[in-house]
């Protein structure tokens, strides 16, 4: 069964949860995951293809949530999956929107909890993956005019299924894929500095490379030929050439950083 449907539309979402009840009888699990990008600056590119990626990945949430926390409280039961992304949590380069909008999907999780406190059976979770190997590289917008490519370690789509089907069987507040994501978070913590002029550097040499036409992508309908589940944009760093270049370049910058306290 499929029903197509578009999130930034409100009485899309609605029709989508009443085939499921129409069909199932109730909802025990839903997943909001619709999300696009518009790689560029937040000065450049149309400010509407920064907003249609706020409209598609915390809109469509919010239209999700609404449409599915009333039928959980009339069950007394269900589970909320919001997909967020590391970026829910640190800052990124060249994606402006799609971080403020992960970032919001991750408040929206934050306060769906404290609502429903009182409903013991009813479970909101976040699901925090690193990149993913998806077409998301190839077909998101693009203002730069460059080649985008993932920083390693890439994950795959089935591990991060896997990841949900986990959430959906055994909810917990918060998942990360991988699960040592949270040890690189805690070091942004420790060096925030240090790490955002290192994960600059890192975008600049092997994030952006090369030509890229300039292109609205899937912002307002799928790309041709796109459906695979798997990307064809491949890290063009190895995990270790990535982490062995950015322990140096820390390294250097913290040296420069304590010379201009001395």
């Amino acid at each position: 069964m499929s029903v197509p449907t578009d999130v930034c539309k409100r009485e899309d979402v609605e029709a989508l949860s009443r085939a499921a009840v129409e069909r199932f009888g109730r909802i025990d699990v839903w997943v909001n995951n619709a999300g696009i990008t518009l790689f560029s600056a937040l000065e450049d590119g149309p400010f509407e293809q920064h907003q249609r990626v706020i409209e598609t990945n915390l809109f469509g949430a919010m239209h999700g949530a609404r449409a599915v926390v009333p039928l959980f409280r009339k069950q007394k039961h269900g589970v909320l999956i919001n997909v967020g992304s590391i970026l829910s949590q640190v800052g990124q380069a060249f994606v402006p929107a799609y971080v403020i909008s992960k970032f919001a999907v991750r408040g929206l999780s934050e306060a769906l909890r404290v609502e429903l406190a009182d409903e013991p059976n009813i479970h909101v979770c976040s699901i925090f993956p690193y990149a993913i190997d998806t077409p998301h590289f190839e077909n998101g917008g693009n203002h730069l005019g460059k080649r985008i490519h993932a920083l390693p370690p890439i994950q795959t789509p089935e591990a991060v299924a896997l990841a949900l089907v986990g959430l959906a069987e055994k909810p917990q507040r918060a998942v990360y894929v991988p699960q040592i994501a949270p040890l690189g978070l805690m070091l942004h913590a420790l060096m925030p500095d240090v790490l955002e002029r290192t994960l600059l550097d890192a975008l600049r040499k092997w994030h952006v490379q090369g030509e890229e036409v300039i292109s609205d992508g899937n912002l307002y309908a799928p790309t041709p030929g796109s459906g695979s589940v798997h990307g064809n944009r491949l890290p063009i760093v190895s995990t270790f050439e990535l982490v062995t270049w950015a322990l140096r370049r820390m390294g250097r910058l913290l040296v420069s950083s304590d010379r201009a306290h001395a």
